[in-house]
């Protein structure tokens, strides 16, 4: 279990991910998104997720020039949206995000969502930006079981990480279950629900007992669980209190109790549903 902001988790092919780090979805671009960055990175910080979706991949780049952190100590991750999918068109998405960010390489890339038809072209671009060394780690978003498992029936390479919607109202145990199975580390995006869950029962009963906020406890059950987490904030000192979650531990109690809560809410879309 990560017991600091820094500590990491060996993916199947060797990388360190850390298992904590910022998400900034629907952060503004420009100085709300290099705020946040920065912020993050002065906080201890060492892994950013964004996506050419976001518009924000110039000022996450700009934010991590102006760090004063070494690129070697950071993990940065982006992602080829579904207009893009296809050989030819996601290994020139790739270019432009990595001009975009004004890195030399990434260190993980993923398949946003699995989209109509066109994934396991998607994913041999891929599987080709890895070979060269371009990409630390590659993966999917958005992907259920039924689509890892169409898309292993052909990849050469299984993907290292598989990023969805995951929080106590959708805890989606059997995809987890089968991701386990496969080696394929699970990462939550909105571990928040967007807020939903900050002013629930349950939860803000266990944060009172630890000391700690509702958001807090939600993000160490995620620690707790082996899941990788993004919270998203624009703000310092909640960027600085959602990481402020390993000096405490929820017990099995806890644990059910959260668990509990599940509903198989969703707060995006399903990815069956979003086929474009």
């Amino acid at each position: 279990m990560p017991n600091h902001l820094q500590d990491t988790v060996t993916l199947h092919n060797g990388v360190k991910m850390p298992w904590f780090g910022l998400g900034v979805f629907k952060v503004e671009d420009g100085q709300e998104v290099i705020d946040s960055v920065k912020y993050a990175i002065k906080a201890g910080y060492k892994s950013i997720d964004t996506a050419k979706i976001y518009e924000n991949e110039e000022g996450v780049g700009q934010a991590i020039r102006e760090s004063g952190i070494t690129r070697d100590e950071l993990f940065v991750t982006t992602k080829v949206w579904n207009a893009d999918q296809g050989y030819d068109s996601t290994l020139k998405a790739f270019d432009t995000s990595l001009q975009k960010l004004g890195l030399d390489y990434l260190d993980l890339y993923l398949i946003h969502w699995p989209g109509k038809d066109k994934y396991k072209e998607t994913w041999k671009a891929l599987e080709k930006l890895y070979k060269d060394g371009r990409v630390r780690a590659i993966g999917v978003s958005n992907f259920h079981v039924h689509h890892l498992e169409d898309l292993l029936a052909d990849a050469e390479i299984k993907p290292m990480v598989n990023q969805v919607e995951l929080h106590p109202l959708l805890t989606q145990v059997e995809l987890r279950e089968y991701c386990k199975k496969q080696g394929i580390q699970i990462e939550a995006w909105s571990p928040l629900a967007q807020g939903q869950l900050l002013d629930n029962a349950v939860l803000k009963e266990i944060a009172d007992k630890h000391g700690k906020s509702t958001a807090q406890v939600i993000l160490r059950w995620d620690l707790q669980n082996e899941i990788v987490t993004i919270p998203k904030s624009i703000k310092e000192h909640r960027i600085i209190e959602n990481a402020d979650v390993f000096d405490f531990e929820l017990s099995a109690e806890d644990m059910d109790k959260i668990n509990a809560l599940n509903q198989n809410h969703r707060v995006g879309p399903d990815p069956d549903t979003l086929l474009f």
